[in-house]
């Protein structure tokens, strides 16, 4: 069992990533991608990126070191997942470029107890492999995580939407107690079970909860480095929980709805619908209202202004 222990310092520091981390969803999509188990939501997207990384292809021979570090199962190097990715793959990508050698290194013997590894993976720990593994990465999230971003940046925002209104009735400790089935709050710890027995002491840095989209249903999962900054990995519902209600959907029929539902594809606010549309920001706001209302429309706080963003029930219908 994984037991993570607060003080009264770390629940005050405790909080939620602001939108999905690309390095832990680039982590995570690979292991989905290298899984034997049937996943409904994801089959289109494995079989697309399957099609593209099939062996002998000009893009899986530049991915094959990424494969390496994220096996299926079990461990996977922390210093992959940098706390500098929660602001963008650049950074992340840029921060993984400058993990000092002795922590690759560290990081590779214990990813070479689960099996051996190639000279591919045993020359990061010098400047030219890691420029290699520069080359995976861009060139993966290319092919993997570009296409299918628009999705997982709206399931996670749906998330965090429901996350942040239970945060804000409820305090930290109704946020922790609701974190996942797989997790208990006990008002002094998180407890995992299914865990290697292991005592995690945050010792007043606080905790980072961080949607994503790619993990598996199950358990929650952390960093092996207790001196990194401490996070908690968490699934969420990849349909954003948006089921859309019969009455309120009717009610959709028409152009102009349709036309608020292209407009807000990429995030916008009502007065940059109103402007685009040739419509009075009311009249935009009564649109978006109802189709916030029949499960089709998230809306999201951003500072003083709110930006609609399409739920993942209506990108489906964007996209169909």
């Amino acid at each position: 069992m994984l037991r993570i222990h607060f003080t009264g310092a770390d629940l005050a520091r405790t909080r939620l990533a602001s939108a999905p981390d690309p390095m832990w969803e680039l982590s995570l999509s690979i292991h989905v991608l290298r899984s034997r188990r049937p996943d409904l939501t994801l089959g289109d997207w494995r079989k697309s990126v399957s099609d593209r990384l099939v062996k002998g292809g000009p893009d899986r021979s530049e991915v094959d070191l990424l494969l390496e570090l994220n096996p299926p199962l079990g461990y996977f190097p922390d210093f992959l997942t940098p706390a500098e990715g929660r602001t963008g793959f650049s950074a992340g990508v840029d921060a993984v470029m400058r993990t000092p050698q002795r922590l690759v290194r560290r990081d590779l013997d214990l990813l070479a107890r689960h099996g051996r590894l190639s000279s591919g993976a045993t020359d990061l720990v010098r400047s030219p492999g890691m420029a290699g593994l520069q080359r995976s990465l861009l060139r993966y999230q290319e092919v993997a995580l570009k296409p299918i971003w628009s999705r997982v940046r709206t399931a996670v925002e749906s998330d965090l939407v429901q996350r942040r209104r239970l945060l804000a009735h409820e305090g930290v400790d109704g946020l922790l107690a609701a974190l996942s089935p797989t997790a208990r709050w006990t008002g002094e710890a998180i407890e995992i079970d299914t865990y290697p027995d292991r005592e995690l002491h945050l010792n007043g840095r606080g905790l980072t909860l961080i949607p994503a989209f790619f993990k598996a249903p199950g358990r929650p999962i952390t960093l092996v480095d207790e001196d990194m900054p401490p996070v908690l990995v968490y699934p969420i519902d990849r349909t954003g929980g948006q089921l859309g209600r019969p009455k309120a959907l009717s009610d959709l029929l028409g152009r102009t709805r349709a036309a608020v539902l292209e407009a807000i594809e990429h995030g916008s606010t009502t007065g940059e619908v109103a402007k685009k549309l040739g419509v009075s920001p009311a009249s935009a706001s009564q649109h978006l209202t109802v189709l916030r209302d029949s499960g089709l429309v998230m809306s999201v706080r951003e500072g003083n202004r709110v930006r609609h963003l399409p739920t993942v029930l209506g990108r489906t219908l964007l996209d169909s």
